[in-house]
């Protein structure tokens, strides 16, 4: 048997044949319980596609301005890196960091990473160099992405802040909700999966 149709349980070790599965079931360790694989909610190449649109999001996100206000006939626009800044030049560095790595730095770098381990797999059909650092540096990465956290922050400031100036929600706000859906489903793909197509390239 190929060492592909083993997987060992991330919690206890013990070792399991692979079986089939069927959509939206699972697979879990009879000793500890803990989820082992589950059926592959979305292809490859779904993936991918998502990754590329995410990634045009972000662009997005990042280039046109989150939110707009009038105060006294004076309009004032902030993108997400103008917020990041303000936090900065206010004296909380410590907090515009965090923002900026979870916000910015995090969720970039997993695109990124995810768009070149998935192309190099399913478009050019190799083993994409430093493949294992990559994988694992995604697994890391993935408790430490919450753009979502940011975007409930930017909802609540709007609302407290209509009511003191006019404020209107621009393409960024958009293009941030967006991203914040699209990487909830790229956080839930198993990358598992992508060990499994690597096994099937080098086999």
């Amino acid at each position: 048997m190929h060492p592909s149709e083993f997987i060992v349980c991330e919690h206890c070790d013990v070792v399991y044949q692979r079986a089939d599965l069927i959509r939206k079931q699972s697979a879990c360790c009879v000793r500890c319980g803990a989820e082992l694989y589950r059926a592959p909610a979305m292809h490859l190449q779904t993936m991918l596609a998502l990754v590329v649109t995410s990634l045009f999001l972000f662009v997005i996100a990042n280039a046109y301005p989150l939110i707009s206000m009038q105060m006294n006939g004076i309009d004032h626009a902030s993108t997400l890196i103008d917020s990041v800044a303000a936090a900065w030049h206010s004296g909380v560095g410590p907090i515009a960091v965090m923002t900026a790595l979870a916000v910015v730095l995090f969720p970039l770098t997993q695109i990124v990473l995810l768009g070149y381990l998935l192309t190099s797999l399913i478009m050019l059909h190799r083993d994409p160099p430093g493949f294992v650092d990559l994988m694992h540096a995604l697994r890391l990465m993935r408790p430490w992405s919450m753009v979502e956290v940011y975007l409930i922050g930017a909802l609540v400031a709007v609302v407290k802040m209509a009511g003191m100036a006019s404020v209107r929600a621009e393409p960024g706000l958009y293009a941030l909700g967006a991203l914040t859906f699209l990487l909830a489903l790229i956080n839930a793909f198993d990358l598992r999966l992508l060990w499994d197509a690597r096994d099937r390239l080098v086999e």
